[in-house]
């Protein structure tokens, strides 16, 4: 899952961590001060910046980095252990298994799901759709339209319906079809997070009973062009509900996605899938050491 520049803000990072690092002849503060501004632009947070560049002055401190590429094998490592979440980075491979996509509106959450529906159904799995965000305007319509396109299942009522009747009918053709993997879009309404915590709630509660013997993954979408915004809407919805992992959205054009980095480090979040453009086969599978080396090779 090498990401090429011109997929992304890698081309520009990698550019300007290479200028920072090779004006000079040998490792120094001042380098390291400067790689602190690069890093902090990219919307790598403040807190995971200073762990990377700590651990960098401690390397210099016992003469482990002598020269440029010394230290780029060394952050590309530090961000590789940051990101590196181990078998959560990959999504639960058990089945049945009932995925809850949350989200705003606005950052690809009902294409991800098709993506991910495409992905799961190319591996043999039978997958049907659940349109549970019955606040949205056109949400079930849409996911319907995904479902006519994949030839899959798709389970929806009426729009203003009860999300949780929609995940109860889910449940239950799921079991009367021997499903493998059910996918349920819900509402994001953080403007209220007391009723979408009731709301989840209920769901889960729901899936519970009627479906106990699925696994459960319970995926965030963010939109990695929204940046800083991104990282509030993981600590928003993380405050609401169990996270098991990340899909980022919007990883081409103007994405700095340092965001990336700062989620898994901050919040201990696994990264599962990167979304690199409009095609149905643009959403990647994560993998740890590729990403870090796509962001300090460009």
């Amino acid at each position: 899952m090498i990401l090429k520049s011109k997929h992304s803000f890698f081309g520009n990072l990698a550019q300007s961590i290479g200028d920072v690092i090779l004006l000079r002849p040998k490792p120094d503060e001042e380098m390291i001060d400067e790689l602190e501004e690069v890093l902090i632009s990219s919307d790598i947070g403040m807190d995971t910046t200073l762990k990377i560049t700590d651990s960098l002055r401690e390397s210099i401190r016992h003469d482990r980095l002598r020269d440029a590429d010394a230290v780029k094998d060394q952050i590309k490592s530090i961000v590789t252990d940051m990101l590196d979440k181990g078998d959560r980075n990959k999504l639960c491979e058990k089945t049945p298994l009932v995925i809850l996509m949350i989200g705003v509106n606005g950052v690809g959450k009902t294409t991800s799901i098709a993506k991910i529906a495409n992905m799961l159904k190319a591996e043999g799995k039978s997958v049907m759709l659940v349109a549970a965000d019955t606040f949205r305007a056109a949400a079930a319509e849409q996911l319907s339209i995904w479902g006519n396109r994949l030839d899959l299942p798709v389970i929806k009522h009426q729009e203003g319906a009860d999300p949780s009747a929609v995940i109860f009918d889910g449940m239950q053709s799921a079991k009367a079809r021997g499903v493998d993997v059910v996918i349920c879009d819900t509402a994001g309404r953080l403007q209220n997070k007391k009723n979408l915590m009731a709301e989840l709630a209920k769901m889960y509660k729901v899936i519970d009973k009627e479906f106990p013997e699925a696994e459960r993954e319970v995926l965030l979408v963010l939109d990695a062009t929204t940046g800083k915004n991104a990282i509030s809407q993981a600590k928003e919805f993380g405050e609401v509900t169990d996270l098991s992992g990340i899909v980022l959205t919007k990883m081409d054009g103007t994405a700095k996605g340092g965001i990336v980095v700062t989620i898994s480090d901050e919040f201990d979040l696994p990264v599962k899938y990167i979304g690199l453009g409009e095609g149905m086969n643009d959403l990647k599978l994560f993998d740890a050491k590729d990403f870090a080396s796509s962001i300090f090779e460009g």
